[in-house]
């Protein structure tokens, strides 16, 4: 039976071995078709599990946030009818936050069978360690960029966080700094702010402060994944 598996990779350099579970190499040593955010990533991602795969006699299908639903639709039509098949994203977890849902979409359609392996969320990660609530959070991923419209945004995520639901989002790791400059000129100095960034890495950081204390020492997440939590 056709099977889709969901197969998460790192979010740092040289981690594979101590984030992907043993389950992950097995699908990735008997699976040769794939669905990718960014094939370069996949390919070293793959490269890194050392797992004896020749990289050229594997068959990659592009599957970004411009990829049509049609165009995925006939990329399944290429994969024999007994092959598994993988999803990855650029970083992280598959489906969430990321195009590869619509490859999950279409093979509910399909009848394909959907298999989500376990491995690192950046969003699941930074709420555990925020010490915020973990009964009631929504993930709003990227805030609008234009500067009023963010203003608002973040307003309304304050209110939200008042009620103690966590709110979580991102921004692009370039633009994280004036990102945290926003938030710091916009929400109340009690609500408390959690950053979450280079998850994983050697260089993992993960504080929660307020806002107040947060605008005495600002770190610098530029180039940075990172992950910001909100609650009051």
């Amino acid at each position: 039976m056709k099977t889709l598996y969901l197969i998460p990779t790192t979010m740092a350099p040289n981690t594979a071995h101590q984030v992907l579970a043993p389950q992950i190499l097995e699908v990735v040593k008997h699976t040769n078709y794939y669905f990718v955010e960014n094939i370069r990533t996949a390919r070293r991602c793959i490269s890194e599990l050392k797992l004896g795969k020749i990289i050229d006699e594997l068959v990659f299908f592009e599957l970004d946030k411009d990829t049509t639903v049609d165009k995925v639709r006939s990329y399944f039509k290429q994969i024999p009818a007994d092959a598994s098949i993988g999803v990855m994203s650029e970083a992280g977890c598959p489906g969430v936050a990321d195009p590869g849902a619509v490859a999950v979409q279409i093979a509910h359609e399909m009848g394909i069978r959907v298999c989500p392996l376990v491995g690192p969320s950046s969003i699941l990660l930074g709420l555990m360690a925020s010490g915020f609530s973990g009964q009631s959070f929504i993930f709003h991923g990227y805030l609008p960029i234009d500067k009023i419209e963010r203003q608002k945004s973040l307003k309304n995520l304050e209110k939200s966080a008042q009620k103690l639901q966590t709110q979580i989002f991102m921004e692009t790791p370039f633009r994280n700094n004036q990102f945290l400059e926003d938030i710091l000129q916009t929400c109340q100095g009690n609500i408390k702010l959690c950053i979450a960034s280079n998850v994983s890495a050697e260089d993992e950081f993960i504080q929660t402060k307020t806002i107040s204390e947060w605008k005495k020492q600002k770190p610098d997440l530029h180039k940075k994944p990172t992950m910001f939590l909100m609650s009051a």
